[in-house]
């Protein structure tokens, strides 16, 4: 499990070196996320709840930003980083199927584009997020993991932290991870200086479970 951890953790260093990489040809606007929200003291939030079982992402609703948007397996590409949704599904979501199921126990990972060469994307206002708002996550399971903002931190590129950003916060929990780029767009480089990552942990859920969950298997194809 050390080893795993380790392999795991490596893979994602290079997500968060890469993730903030922008197609050829594109050029995007600067973002504004320039410094980190964390957690205001004042902000009281709801106790954990008890993780749900496996079951694969379908939609996820951030009702504070108008977003609604499905959610799309990803692997890792060939250089071993996550491989985020393509430019042209700009307005998906993509989860770490290598990982935590959102719900389940420990940091379900998932990443968006922040734009594109012409437009917002889906995490466009990412770094707008709240400690104490919702993001709901709609599983194949017939449940719907309701999460609630914990922090919200903007992270250099050259001082990206893996275990930080992907490790879990506190053991045994459900908790999920957003990413997108941040700060502003290097045009010489032709990336962004920073990660914007939203930290969230489980405080309830809706439905009834509907049929089992699919095998974990399945999830493992980008």
């Amino acid at each position: 499990m050390g080893l795993a951890w380790v392999v795991l953790l490596l893979g994602l260093w290079l997500w968060g070196r890469q993730v903030t990489d922008v197609a050829q040809g594109t050029s995007a606007p600067t973002t504004g996320d320039m410094a980190a929200v964390g957690r205001p003291p004042e902000v009281r939030l709801p106790p954990a709840v008890r993780p749900l079982g496996d079951a694969l992402p379908q939609r996820i609703d951030i009702p504070g930003l108008g977003v609604q948007a499905p959610v799309v397996a990803r692997g890792l590409d060939a250089r071993g980083a996550v491989d985020p949704p393509p430019f042209d599904q700009a307005g998906a979501v993509g989860w770490y199927a290598g990982g935590a199921a959102p719900g389940a126990v420990g940091p379900a990972l998932m990443v968006g584009h922040v734009d594109t060469e012409t437009r917002p994307a889906v995490f466009y206002r990412l770094s707008s997020l709240r400690p104490g708002q919702t993001i709901r996550v709609v599983r194949d399971d017939g449940r719907i993991a309701e999460f609630t903002v914990d922090d919200v931190q903007v992270q250099a590129r050259d001082q990206f932290d893996a275990q930080q950003a992907y490790g879990p916060r506190r053991p045994g929990r459900a908790e999920l991870r957003l990413i997108t780029c941040g700060g502003t767009f290097d045009r010489a480089t032709r990336t962004y200086t920073a990660n914007v990552i939203v930290s969230a942990y489980l405080t309830g859920s809706a439905g009834e479970p509907v049929r089992p969950h699919l095998a974990r298997s399945a999830a493992r194809s980008p």
